[in-house]
């Protein structure tokens, strides 16, 4: 297998350049559950002919920026901190983000070999707690925008009460929470201790234009008079899809209970929505349920069904349910997922379920620090079984990416059901 050595160069604290608020700063109970640890993203920059910045520049002026951008975003220079009940409280004090430099041994045409991709890589890991997609998004454009020398164009709307954040509890619940249920577990087993140990793999499949609206069509095709409304979505169609293949590469029995963990962003379901570019955590998650056998059994329009029944049970009033319901807990570990880091804790997306997130609306692409368009995005890590994300393809051809993460033994199988179903009428 070829290798490469990466060597740390430099290790240094990144403060806001001017004075910010400091102080305790209260999160939403939408911030402390689900993800908590750091989500990583890659971007991959080639060297142009005439890119003559020399790399002490280049890392200066990155550092400058970066710093210039945590006036407006001060909270991702803050601390977390724990409270009672496994609550999080963010500590605002300007302590600084960690900005490391690393070099590559490997020669630009290995990595060209190799990656398809040279010069410059740039990596970074954003608390969840601190910020969503859409927020880090917005941070790490603004840090672009300010490394090219030009002003920041949008200022991160930062308080957080409009999700009422710090607010004591005042009411029950509206409605019933299933999402925040124990997920099932195989038949036969008392827990997923199992299925959690065993050896998982990644993969990368691409979606063409064609085969996207060739599952988007065969959604839609037989619809029955339970399918009523409005055409399935790309991402209704492609999620079902996800989870009948696994499904089907993990061989379920019939009567196996699954779920399909989705997660939603609520800026515009609440009423009044959001602001535009609240900084924090706008997302929940709902779970589509069923057995593998019906899934299986039906055309993709059930599965999509499913999935549409869930979405749509995100309400303004759903929303608010939601946080009276989590400010009526006592503790929140049991909704609190920290797999990242290979800990035991919290909820485990895996065999018989899975979850599908989707980042095909987030602006990701097309970052630019002042050396061009990126010729590479990826999420940096994807860890536990039953983790998928679909992304917007690279090329700017309307193609999309699953970023997908099985274990080991179901992946070909996956790979067989995924590309073969769309052409069939399986």
């Amino acid at each position: 297998m070829w290798k490469m050595e990466v060597i740390v160069k430099s290790c240094c604290l990144v403060q806001p350049a001017e004075p910010t608020w400091n102080g305790p700063f209260s999160l939403s109970e939408l911030d402390q559950i689900g993800v908590l640890t750091h989500v990583p993203t890659i971007y991959f920059y080639k060297p142009t002919k005439n890119w003559l910045t020399p790399e002490h520049t280049i890392i200066k002026t990155l550092k400058n920026s970066l710093s210039r951008v945590l006036v407006p975003f001060y909270p991702l220079a803050g601390r977390l901190c724990w409270l009672d009940g496994d609550r999080l409280e963010l500590n605002c004090n300007a302590e600084g983000v960690q900005l490391i430099e690393a070099e590559c041994e490997a020669k630009l045409d290995e990595l060209l070999t190799k990656f398809q991709c040279g010069g410059i890589t740039l990596s970074w890991t954003i608390s969840h707690v601190v910020a969503d997609g859409q927020s880090a998004v917005h941070f790490i454009s603004e840090w672009a925008r300010l490394t090219r020398g030009e002003p920041l164009q949008v200022a991160p709307f930062l308080d957080r009460k409009v999700l009422r954040a710090g607010e004591p509890p005042v009411r029950k619940p509206r409605f019933e929470h299933f999402e925040f249920n124990p997920l099932p577990f195989l038949i036969g087993k008392s827990s997923n201790e199992n299925e959690m140990k065993k050896k998982t793999t990644i993969a990368m499949l691409k979606l063409t234009k064609f085969q996207v609206e060739k599952l988007k069509n065969k959604a839609n095709r037989k619809r029955t008079s339970d399918d009523i409304g409005r055409a399935y979505s790309r991402y209704e169609a492609i999620a079902g899809h996800i989870w009948r293949c696994a499904c089907k590469a993990r061989q379920h029995a019939y009567e196996q209970p699954t779920s399909l963990i989705i997660c939603m962003d609520v800026r515009k379901r609440v009423q009044p929505p959001l602001p535009q570019m609240y900084f924090g955590n706008a997302i929940m998650d709902v779970v589509a349920t069923g057995l593998s056998g019906e899934l299986v059994t039906n055309q993709l329009n059930y599965a999509a069904r499913k999935v549409r029944e869930a979405i749509d049970r995100v309400t303004s009033e759903y929303v608010h349910s939601t946080i009276d319901f989590l400010k009526n807990q006592k503790e929140f570990s049991r909704y609190q997922d920290i797999h990242a880091i290979r800990n035991n804790l919290g909820p485990f997306y895996g065999n018989p379920n899975i979850g599908v997130i989707s980042w095909i609306a987030l602006p990701m692409h097309d970052l630019n620090f002042g050396w061009g368009k990126e010729i590479l995005m990826a999420p940096g890590t994807l860890d536990c079984d039953g983790d998928s994300l679909i992304l917007r393809g690279q090329d700017g051809d309307d193609s999309l990416v699953v970023s997908l993460c099985l274990q080991v033994d179901h992946l070909k199988s996956f790979k067989k059901f995924f590309y073969g179903d769309i052409v069939t009428d399986n």
